[in-house]
């Protein structure tokens, strides 16, 4: 049996993506994958693979132990990625922009969630071979259809009349995203019921905080800032969704997407090339806040266009299936632990 340990501190702060995707990878393994592989969290003892999911400066400190075996990183971030997010002084931003990289570069093996990022990562001079593109996912026992009754009854307790139409998003309040234009589009539309979910993972070093802050604080009357929410009621606030909106300006691959997709809820984002890569034609977009809030409006008013983008997003659903994914990383890991044993990584 191949020992992967997985150092991750990805759970730690709650409301961002890393922390969900790793928390499915985890769950996918002690289930999907159990008599394939033997995982540890944080264990210092001898491996054959290493997960890296964080970039923490301890791991990059324990990764030139040769007990680390083979080791993998994953990719959920750039430094290109934490504009808009984080708010840092020059020197230290450039320090740790760099200290990212040098993560990345020691590394056996690189895993991105979005092949848009390879070329990238190369222009970063990791080379293009060491670099592997694997989607996140979202299990359907997480994140489901719920029926019309819990539906009915979830809107009956946030006090949303059943013929109101509601808007949702959810991620980090944070320029990044396009909370701005969310709240625009909230006083455009005064007659819709607007929901945001997610708060300051990053604190008062969020870019942009006091803005963001007085934002969430005093919200138009038609727009609830829920804060963050556990994942049980993540997906009954996307079920009495209408429409998912993320305007966000820049992500890897987000794993709401991926949960709103998998509720059968449609989907409305910016026009972006890192999602054409990755889920094109399965959701409806708009380049800036005119076109958003045009799309918005018109499926206000067309319950077809609502049917066909819903179809659409259970379809993406089944492509970002968890046993589809099992079976991908269970070939990953295999391939790995074969190409450590080649080169004498693993003993």
């Amino acid at each position: 049996m191949i020992r992967i340990n997985m150092f991750s501190q990805a759970d730690s702060v709650k409301g961002q993506g890393v922390g969900s995707a790793y928390n499915e990878l985890i769950k996918l393994l002690r289930t999907h994958l159990v008599d394939e592989f033997y995982v540890t969290i944080n264990k210092y003892g001898n491996s054959d693979l290493t997960h890296y999911h964080t970039i923490n400066p301890t791991y990059y400190a324990n990764s030139f132990s040769p007990a680390r075996g083979r080791k993998i990183g994953y990719v959920h971030f750039l430094p290109d990625t934490l504009e808009g997010s984080i708010k840092l002084p020059g020197v230290a931003k450039k320090v740790f922009y760099q200290y990212v990289i040098d993560f990345y570069k020691r590394m056996d093996q690189i895993v991105v969630v979005n092949p848009i990022f390879i070329d990238k990562l190369v222009n970063y001079g990791i080379e293009r071979e060491k670099v592997k593109y694997i989607p996140n996912f979202v299990s359907k026992t997480e994140f489901y259809e719920e029926s019309l009754a819990s539906k009915n009854a979830f809107r009956h307790e946030l006090g949303i009349p059943l013929d109101k139409f509601v808007v949702f998003g959810d991620g980090q309040v944070q320029e990044r995203k396009g909370i701005d234009d969310f709240v625009k589009m909230a006083k455009a539309n005064p007659d819709v019921q607007f929901i945001w979910a997610g708060g300051f993972s990053f604190g008062k070093i969020t870019d942009g905080y006091s803005h963001y802050k007085d934002m969430a604080d005093n919200p138009p009357e038609n727009l609830t800032f829920a804060g963050i929410v556990d994942r049980k009621k993540l997906v009954k606030y996307l079920n009495i969704a209408d429409l998912f909106v993320l305007p966000s300006y820049d992500e890897l691959f987000p794993m709401s997407v991926l949960e709103a997709f998998s509720c059968g809820t449609p989907v409305l984002l910016r026009d972006l090339d890192l999602y054409k890569a990755i889920i094109d034609g399965c959701y409806m977009d708009g380049k800036d806040f005119g076109e958003m809030n045009q799309v918005l409006q018109k499926a206000k008013n067309d319950p077809h266009l609502l049917k066909k983008y819903s179809d659409l997003s259970i379809k993406a659903s089944q492509e970002y299936s968890e046993d589809r994914l099992a079976h991908i990383w269970n070939e990953f890991y295999h391939e790995q632990y074969k190409l450590g044993k080649e080169l004498g990584q693993i003993h």
